[in-house]
C-alpha cells in the first residue's frame, strides 16, 4: 500500500526471458498486486514468470479481502495469452485483472527493464493527492533526460508528440510513447478497454480517451533509461500509419465533446469550423472545373479554419500537469 492507496502493476512482456523476472523482483515493496503478462512469447518469458510466483512472498498485509473472499497466496498475478494481442491487449488483460482485484491505483512497466522502478512513486504521488487521475513518464523534459536516446528515436518521439498533442487536447503534454503510467481505478473502469487499440497506439488512444472525459493528466519528467533491448517501434512505418489513427481521434473527440457539452463546451465552435474546412476541402476536390484561384483561396480558407481549431482547442483544453524531476 502506498499513502493508504492500495497499487497494481501490469508488466507486459515478449520474449522478454532475460529480463522479466529481474523487473518482477524490483517491483517496490509498496505495491500490493503485480499482474504479469506474458503476451504469448515463443521463449521462456512463461516459465520466468511462473518460477517467481512459486517464489515470491505470501505476506500481503495491505491489500484488503474482500467480503466472502480469500487472500491472495502470492502478489504475482501470472496470466498468458494464448495468441498474440500487442502491448496494448496485454495492457488491456492486466487493467482487467486490476479492475477485478480492487486496487486504488494501477502502473504499468514493460517487461524489457527500461523502467525505473524507483520513478514509482513519483507517479503515484500527483495521483494519491488528487491533482491528477493519469500520470505518465515524459523523457523529453530536459535534454541530459534525452543523452541516451538515438536521434532517429527522438526526430519519432517528437512528431509523435506534436500530433498527440492535436489529437488529444493535452498540449502541454509530451513524449506520448512513454509506456511508463499509472492511473486511478476510478478513471479507469470509465474507459471502454475492448474499444482501444491493441498495439503501440494503445497509450494514445488512452490519452484522447481521458481528454474526452475531461480527466487531468500529470506529465512526470524522468530520463531514459536503455539496456541492450531494442524498441519494437519502427518509426519509418509507425508515425504514418499513426497518423492515420490520430486524425480519426482527433475528430472522434471533437464529436463525443460536442456531443456531451453542445455550446457550453468550445468544441461547439471547433467541431463548426473544421467541419466547415473538410467541406470546403471536399466540394472543391470534386468539382473538375474549378479555376485555380478558387481552387487555391478555398484551399487556403479551409487551411486557416482548421488552424483556428487546433488554435481553439489548445486555449480549451488545458488538462496537464507538469511535474519537474526535483518535485
Amino acid at each position: 500500500m502506498y499513502r493508504d492507496h492500495t497499487v497494481g502493476v501490469v508488466i507486459t512482456a515478449y520474449n522478454e526471458e532475460e529480463l522479466v523476472g529481474d523487473v518482477i523482483d524490483s517491483i517496490p515493496s509498496f505495491v500490493d498486486e503485480v499482474y504479469a503478462v506474458d503476451d504469448c512469447s515463443t521463449d521462456n518469458t512463461w516459465a520466468e514468470i511462473t518460477e517467481h510466483v512459486a517464489v515470491a512472498p505470501t505476506d500481503i498485509p495491505s491489500f484488503p479481502v474482500p467480503d466472502g473472499g480469500h487472500r491472495p497466496e502470492s502478489r504475482i498475478v501470472p496470466i498468458r495469452h494464448e495468441q498474440n494481442r500487442g502491448v496494448g491487449g496485454a495492457i488491456k488483460s492486466g487493467f482487467r485483472e486490476a479492475l477485478d482485484s480492487g486496487v486504488d491505483i494501477v502502473a504499468v512497466m514493460d517487461g524489457d527493464g527500461q523502467m525505473d522502478p524507483d520513478q514509482l512513486d513519483r507517479l503515484l504521488d500527483p495521483i494519491v493527492e488528487g491533482r491528477a487521475s493519469y500520470a505518465k513518464g515524459n523523457r523529453l523534459a530536459k535534454r541530459s533526460h534525452m543523452a541516451s536516446m538515438s536521434w532517429f528515436r527522438l526526430l519519432g518521439n517528437v512528431l509523435l508528440t506534436i500530433l498527440t498533442r492535436i489529437a488529444s487536447g493535452y498540449w502541454r503534454m509530451r513524449d506520448p510513447q512513454n509506456g511508463y503510467n499509472a492511473i486511478d481505478t476510478t478513471t479507469l473502469d470509465r474507459i471502454p478497454l475492448s474499444q482501444l487499440h491493441d498495439r503501440y497506439g494503445f497509450r494514445n488512444d488512452v490519452l484522447i480517451r481521458l481528454s474526452a472525459e475531461g480527466v487531468t493528466i500529470a506529465d512526470v519528467a524522468m530520463p531514459a533509461v536503455y539496456g541492450e533491448e531494442e524498441s519494437g517501434i519502427h518509426y519509418t512505418a509507425f508515425v504514418p500509419r499513426m497518423s492515420w489513427l490520430l486524425l480519426g481521434r482527433f475528430l472522434w473527440r471533437l464529436r463525443a465533446e460536442l456531443r456531451r457539452n453542445w455550446l457550453l463546451s468550445p468544441s461547439a465552435s471547433e467541431s463548426v469550423s473544421l467541419l466547415a474546412g473538410l467541406v470546403i476541402t471536399a466540394r472543391l476536390r470534386t468539382r473538375k472545373r474549378t479555376p485555380s484561384w478558387v481552387a487555391w483561396l478555398g484551399t487556403a480558407l479551409s487551411g486557416l479554419l482548421i488552424v483556428f481549431t487546433m488554435i481553439e482547442d489548445r486555449y480549451a483544453n488545458d488538462g496537464t500537469i507538469t511535474i519537474e524531476e526535483d518535485e
